[in-house]
C-alpha cells in the first residue's frame, strides 16, 4: 500500500482502507471521510495472528469469545496496544477488530502481511459505496486504488461488540 489508500468490497460495503501503522494515510482516510479522529476506525485481518500486534494482552478466554465469530462480521473492541497509532483508537483505550469472511478482503490482508484499516466507503452523513461506480462518485480520483468486486450479501454494516461486557455497541 506505500501509504496510499485503497477501496475495497467487504461483507456489507466497499471499504477505505490504509497501512493501520501509516499515520499519514490514516489521516488522509479520515478526511476523505470528512470524519473525527476521536471516533476511531476499523482493522480487519485475515487472521487473528495478524491481530496480535494491536490488541493488548487479553485473557484466553476473552480471546476464545471473539474467535467464535470469525471469521464475519463481528467487530470487537479490545484492549489496544499502546503502540497503536491514537487515529486509530480516536478517544478511546481499545481498537475495533475483525477477521474478515470476505475473499477479496482476506486476500488483501494476506498479501499485505497485516491488517488494513476499514472503514465504510463514504463521506460523513452520504450512503456507503456499494458499488465501484459509488467509490468513483464519492471519491473520483481521490483514492489510490479500486479493488472490483461485490460486496457480501450482509444487509448493514459489521456488529460491534465490547469484548470486556459482551455489550453490542453498534448492531
Amino acid at each position: 500500500m506505500q501509504g496510499g489508500v485503497i477501496a475495497y468490497p467487504t461483507e456489507a460495503v466497499f471499504g477505505l482502507g490504509c497501512d493501520p501503522d501509516n499515520e499519514h494515510a490514516i489521516q488522509v482516510v479520515l478526511d476523505l471521510k470528512q470524519r473525527s479522529a476521536d471516533k476511531g476506525l476499523i482493522i480487519i485481518a485475515s487472521a487473528v495472528k495478524q491481530l496480535e500486534a494491536y490488541v493488548d494482552t487479553i485473557p484466553d478466554a476473552l480471546w476464545q469469545r471473539a474467535i467464535a465469530t470469525w471469521p464475519g462480521p463481528v467487530t470487537w473492541l479490545m484492549p489496544a496496544r499502546s503502540s497503536v497509532s491514537r487515529l486509530l483508537t480516536g478517544k478511546y483505550k481499545t481498537i475495533a477488530v475483525r477477521v474478515t469472511a470476505h475473499p477479496i478482503a482476506k486476500k488483501l490482508c494476506e498479501e499485505f502481511g497485516k491488517p488494513i484499516v476499514s472503514t465504510s466507503a463514504n463521506k460523513t452523513n452520504q450512503p456507503p459505496a456499494l458499488t465501484v461506480e459509488d467509490v468513483y462518485d464519492q471519491f473520483h480520483e481521490q483514492v489510490n486504488c479500486v479493488v472490483s468486486g461485490e460486496v457480501d450479501t450482509q444487509s448493514k454494516p459489521s456488529v460491534i461488540r465490547d469484548l470486556a461486557s459482551n455489550k453490542v455497541i453498534r448492531g
